[in-house]
């Protein structure tokens, strides 16, 4: 199957690069939030992360020019009936992923492919909610999108050879390489990164270092670009701690069980960068 037209629901900072780059690399792209609010913040991010490229030499005006008028947006559902392929890129929340696509499973063509940016959340579960199991797939992109090269492309239960063809060609055209990924809980990404996070945490927790020198053994002595707690901020903490709930949740093992440092911040608002303050004030 042939993708053309890409819708992407959710504006935020993962759906925006999403719709950015499947924009840049020719398709025409149409992305869908609950409010005009957000996707005004979602079109002025794409501006500005194009306008960084073109600084940068990396694309010409002409093509962030074109990137834009490919890139259209709206508050309805409905308006996606048209697209070949669907990211979902919402908070990680199985109510409210399984939600949307129960209602995008009934408005698309029959050949259409729903995918979920998930960074956790079982496949086969979400794909159970439609009738096209065959037609759903992961497809987990990192953040910042237009700058990071992976894309963990994981397979359901009962997804397709076909559908993982697809997605698998649609991640290399987008200049990003796929990786394929069976269903388990947080794939190999946050299954690896999350239980590392969680055990940085312990050790503040624990009074074993300051945050400050936990992060500089690991980027000193690992060679990490940045440590782990700088990392969780970045990420979100209220988004590691549901990751790390999924795959305490799916494998029943103490190890994925979050520091209670991580839970007490979260409730206290203490989110990382996007609210101005976690282990560090932004």
């Amino acid at each position: 199957m042939e993708i053309k037209n890409v819708g992407v629901v959710g504006a935020g900072t993962m759906g925006n690069g999403i719709a950015q780059v499947f924009a840049v690399s020719g398709y025409d792209v149409k992305i869908r939030d609950v409010g005009s609010a957000q996707l005004d913040r979602g079109m002025s991010t794409i501006q500005k992360s194009l306008g960084k490229l073109v600084e940068k030499g990396k694309l010409s005006e002409d093509n962030s020019k074109q990137a834009l008028d490919r890139i259209t947006t709206t508050t309805e559902l409905s308006d996606l009936q048209g697209c070949d392929l669907v990211v979902e890129a919402i908070f990680e929340n199985f109510e409210a992923k399984s939600s949307a696509f129960k209602e995008l499973d009934g408005l698309l063509g029959p050949e259409a492919i729903l995918a979920s940016n998930t960074s956790s959340i079982d496949i086969t579960r979400l794909a159970a909610v439609t009738k096209r199991p065959d037609r759903f797939i992961g497809m987990h992109f990192f953040n910042p999108v237009p700058l990071m090269s992976l894309v963990e492309v994981i397979r359901g239960l009962a997804t397709s050879d076909a559908t993982y063809e697809t997605i698998r060609d649609s991640a290399t055209k987008l200049g990003k390489t796929p990786v394929e990924v069976k269903d388990y809980p947080g794939f190999v990404s946050n299954r690896v990164l999350m239980p590392m996070i969680n055990e940085a945490i312990f050790a503040l927790f624990e009074g074993v270092a300051s945050k400050e020198d936990i992060d500089t053994v690991m980027k000193l002595g690992m060679n990490h670009p940045m440590g782990p707690l700088t990392l969780a901020d970045f990420i979100g903490l209220d988004v590691c701690l549901d990751i790390l709930y999924v795959l305490y949740d799916g494998f029943r093992d103490p190890k994925y069980r979050p520091c209670p440092l991580l839970v007490k911040m979260v409730q206290a608002g203490r989110l990382g960068r996007k609210s101005g303050e976690g282990f560090y004030k932004y």
